[in-house]
This record gives structure tokens, C-alpha cells and sequence, in this order.
């Protein structure tokens, strides 16, 4: 009878993906401080020697975490910014973020801003990750009104950059309001009034949007 080959290393009891998400969802409630070991072990269903022989440490951890996050956000935004016109862009793009910061199957907000809002000297890595985050989505708007504006589908002398700068400090703003518990239809009711005022009338006027 002959003898199995030894088995090398031992395969690891979990989903990274499914680790990562609850993670994810640790930080996201607590912050990349306030998030302790034993918290995201607990929710990981792992212990600390697997988290730190399959991640490296904590700010790594985060890293991948919020990697993978991202990953689903960037898809997001690119599929809501190509909308026909500059106006459905932004609108979509606003609407989209208020849906997506009140729903009820992760924490409210967004883990790109609870994440790090208050991060101490030596954690100064996690705020540039999630502020290179942000800027991602700020660049995607900024592309996409860069096309409105060769289109001429923003009237000569609107700074596409800075109204994508605007956009994303309304979503930023509408962030901090859902974390604190402003509900999903103020958000969309403050969206109306922004609209109104970001995208100038003639742009409005000649491409279908809403007045």
C-alpha cells in the first residue's frame, strides 16, 4: 500500500474576500484607530497569527480592505458618470452617493471618509489612502466634465475642474449627514437645490435635464 505525499502548509479555513469585507465594515464603524485587534478579529472570524501571516498588520489589513472597497466604488462611479449629458452625470452621480451612503446593508456614510477622519502623526499613511481614494472619484467627475465642456455641453468659461471639485465636497458633505443619521430623502431633497445651482441653465436649458 502506498503513502500519501505529505500535505505542504496547511490551506487557510477562510474567504479573503468574505475576511475582508468584515473588515472593511470594522473600519468603517470604528475608524483605523478605534478599530482594535480583538474587534476585527472577532467580527473576521479569525485569530491574530492568521491575520498577520495572511495580511502582514493592521495597516495592511486596512490597505487591502479598503483596496476591495474601492474596487466596487470605482464601478460605480465610472457606470453612473455615463449618462448623455453633463447635467444627468452630476445628478447621477449625487443621487447615486445618497442611495448609496443610507443603505441598510453596511454602516451609514462612507468608509473613505469614517474611515479616517481623525488619524494620529504615526497613522498618517491611512488619511493619504483614503484622501487618494477621494481623489479618485474626483477625477473621474473632473474627465467627465472635461468631456461636457469640448461637447459644449457646459457653457464657455465654466471650470470643469472646479465643479468637480464642488460635486465631490457635496458628496464628502452628504457623507458626514448620513453618518449622522440625516435621512436619504433630506439628502435628495438638499440634491435638488444643488442641481439648480451647479449646472448653469443654458447647459440645462439645451441638453434635456431637469430645470
Amino acid at each position: 500500500m502506498g503513502t500519501e505525499p505529505p500535505t505542504i502548509g496547511r490551506p487557510r479555513a477562510f474567504d479573503e474576500e468574505t475576511v475582508l469585507d468584515r473588515a472593511a465594515e470594522v473600519f468603517w464603524r470604528h475608524g483605523y484607530e478605534g478599530a482594535s485587534l480583538t474587534t476585527l478579529t472577532s467580527a473576521m472570524g479569525i485569530n491574530r497569527p492568521s491575520l498577520y501571516a495572511t495580511f502582514g498588520s493592521k495597516e495592511q489589513l486596512f490597505e487591502r480592505a479598503f483596496a476591495r472597497y474601492r474596487e466596487t466604488q470605482v464601478t460605480n462611479v465610472r457606470a453612473v458618470l455615463e449618462q448623455p449629458t453633463a447635467y444627468a452625470a452630476v445628478e447621477a452621480f449625487l443621487r447615486s452617493s445618497a442611495d448609496g451612503l443610507t443603505a441598510n446593508d453596511h454602516p451609514l456614510g462612507c468608509l473613505s471618509i469614517q474611515g479616517g477622519l481623525a488619524c494620529s502623526p504615526e497613522n498618517a499613511r491611512i488619511s493619504q489612502i483614503l484622501a487618494a481614494g477621494r481623489a479618485a472619484n474626483e477625477a473621474a467627475l473632473e474627465e467627465r466634465l472635461s468631456r461636457a465642456a469640448r461637447e459644449g455641453d457646459l457653457p464657455p468659461g465654466v471650470d470643469h475642474r472646479a465643479l468637480a471639485r464642488l460635486v465631490m465636497a457635496l458628496s464628502e458633505g452628504f457623507a458626514v449627514h448620513a453618518a449622522a443619521g440625516t435621512s436619504r430623502e433630506d439628502l435628495h431633497a438638499s440634491i435638488d437645490v444643488a442641481l439648480r445651482a451647479l449646472i448653469p441653465t443654458r447647459s440645462v436649458a439645451c441638453c434635456g435635464g431637469k430645470p
